[in-house]
């Protein structure tokens, strides 16, 4: 998909493209290449994840009892007798209607662009890569069960500063953006983070795997084209979204072998 900009329009989108100095024309025209037209994973996950939290107050209504939350969620005695699945499955529950509004509220405000920028199939991995980075912090760190999809939002939040700080020659207000960002991490992680029950290495372990991801994968944008004609696409190799992915997965997955031995 191509998204069109006027060249040398005042705009207040942060995501548009600083149009080059290089011709006195007063107007111009940048196309951006967008690796995904529609949010369809963000979505999806969104529905998938909503989905599970009704399953879960259905299990509580009838059986008084969360049999998802404790199939499912991360418990490390459970983890370490083998259930290695709870170190993704919390990513799709949650404790409570609060609990899941605001995590899904992120989801759809950074994860729209996200995926926009990185396609369908790169912005599943990363968020995969994050959840699974997240819980294995948690699972190595504290011995608190937990579970949620905030684990996974840190990951795209780091992507996203990751995004913009490499392509940031392309944003007006790459540093103001950056700035904001770095505030958002800051206060999720030593405010928030300081409530009780908020699993915060769930939160720090999800911002390092999804960061990781975004720098070997994620997406670098180059221009072609002479103004007022330019042309603005993603210029990275595609094909190391399978071998990042499974790499990320691989470190963390060796981090967590330790807690089965020490």
């Amino acid at each position: 998909m191509s998204t069109h900009y006027p060249g040398e329009e005042n705009t207040s989108d942060d995501f548009v493209p600083e149009t080059p100095p290089v011709s006195q024309s007063p107007v111009g025209q940048v196309s951006v290449d967008l690796e995904a037209n529609k949010p369809t994973v963000t979505h999806t996950i969104l529905a998938i994840t909503i989905a599970m939290f009704v399953l879960q107050l259905v299990s509580q209504s009838l059986f008084r009892m969360d049999y998802l939350a404790d199939l499912g969620a991360k418990i490390n005695k459970e983890i370490l007798q083998g259930q290695i699945w709870r170190l993704i499955t919390p990513v799709l529950l949650h404790g409570s209607i609060t609990h899941i509004f605001f995590n899904m509220y992120a989801l759809l405000s950074i994860g729209r662009d996200v995926e926009r920028f990185y396609g369908h199939k790169r912005y599943l991995a990363l968020y995969l890569a994050a959840a699974f980075a997240g819980n294995v912090l948690s699972f190595l760190v504290t011995q608190a069960s937990s579970y949620g999809a905030s684990t996974a939002i840190f990951g795209l939040i780091a992507a996203e500063g990751i995004f913009i700080f490499r392509n940031r020659k392309f944003f007006r207000n790459s540093r103001a953006m950056l700035i904001n960002i770095a505030v958002v991490i800051g206060i999720n992680l030593f405010i928030v983070g300081m409530i009780p029950n908020i699993d915060n290495f769930g939160h720090l372990g999800g911002l390092v795997g999804g960061g990781l991801f975004a720098w070997l994968a994620g997406p670098l944008w180059g221009e072609s084209g002479c103004f007022p004609q330019v042309k603005i696409s993603d210029v990275s190799d595609k094909s190391r979204t399978l071998p990042v992915f499974l790499g990320v997965c691989l470190l963390f997955a060796l981090v967590a072998l330790l807690k089965f031995f020490f």
